[in-house]
């Protein structure tokens, strides 16, 4: 009888315990990450809803603006699920600056969400430019390549705000208008590019992380220890390379040395001799 009475108040605790929970969900009423959402678009390519549930509208610089790309859709796309590789897969370039507009109408947090991959070059500095929101340069010469590789996802993640009719990023203040102008800057190295954005409110704990790369966890933790480094004997190691020699650096053959071949010790005996041989001649025409 005791354990039935334990059992049966074991599963009052659990149901009171599951109502509060449902109560404060209620209550907070928190919208997804879907619902977070206010914008978004796949570049180059169709409509695509991706596995957090945020509908990617099919591409309105269709015929407009710049050129669609699915070059990438023979390549897996690494860091990146699979349902979700087509966003990295198809891209817009253009041969100049080119952009979107997007309406914002309420105030508050936002984060701007670039999507990238680098599916045609193969090294660093052949795809460099910038990023310009509404004027300001929030990504500088950005190379894809260089920050993750090839055939590798890539996001560039952007918080902003809109207060009192002002936008704020990155420490720089202009008027808001109501519409948000995403650009990509043209610059020396081929076209500037995306793969896919949204805009959403919120902060930056609430953009989904992309899956982790071995390769790049390794080369930030080196970089992690090579700073420890400097900061622990940076002043020494900077002294050791200041003072030590440097190997000059040679372009083509050695010259020879034009002393190597000296035979000055030679030379002065037949001198000696010629001076000699000179005034006895000039005695002897005499005679």
């Amino acid at each position: 009888m005791r354990r039935v009475s334990l059992h049966c108040v074991a599963r009052l605790v659990l149901a009171a315990l599951w109502l509060l929970v449902e109560e404060g969900r209620a209550e907070t009423g928190a919208p997804s990450l879907a619902e977070r959402v206010i914008w978004a678009v796949n570049s180059g390519g169709e409509a695509h809803t991706d596995v957090h549930g945020i509908h990617y509208k099919k591409d309105p610089l269709e015929g407009k603006l710049g050129k669609a790309s699915d070059y990438g859709v023979r390549l897996p796309i690494l860091r990146s699920s699979p349902e979700d590789q087509i966003l990295y897969q198809t891209e817009r370039y253009n041969e100049d600056t080119f952009g979107y507009e997007i309406p914002i109408r309420e105030e508050g947090d936002y984060i701007l969400v670039m999507k990238y991959a680098e599916v045609y070059f193969a090294q660093s500095q052949q795809k460099v430019f910038d990023v310009r929101l509404n004027g300001h340069i929030v990504v500088k010469d950005l190379d894809i390549f260089d920050r993750v590789g090839h055939s590798t996802a890539h996001d560039e993640i952007v918080p902003f705000s809109i207060k009192r009719g002002k936008l704020s990023v990155h420490g720089e203040v202009s008027t808001f208008n109501g519409k948000l102008t995403v650009e990509f800057v043209k610059g020396y190295y081929d076209n500037p590019k995306i793969c896919a954005l949204y805009v959403m409110k919120g902060t930056l704990e609430d953009v989904p992380k992309l899956q982790p790369h071995p390769g790049l966890e390794k080369r930030e933790e080196e970089e992690e220890e090579e700073d420890d480094g400097e900061g622990e004997g940076g002043e020494s190691a900077k002294k050791s390379t200041s003072t030590s020699p440097k190997n000059p650096v040679r372009s083509g053959p050695r010259t020879p040395n034009p002393y190597a071949t000296d035979n000055s010790s030679l030379m002065f005996p037949i001198l000696v001799a010629f001076g000699v041989f000179i005034p006895t001649l000039f005695c002897l025409c005499r005679l």
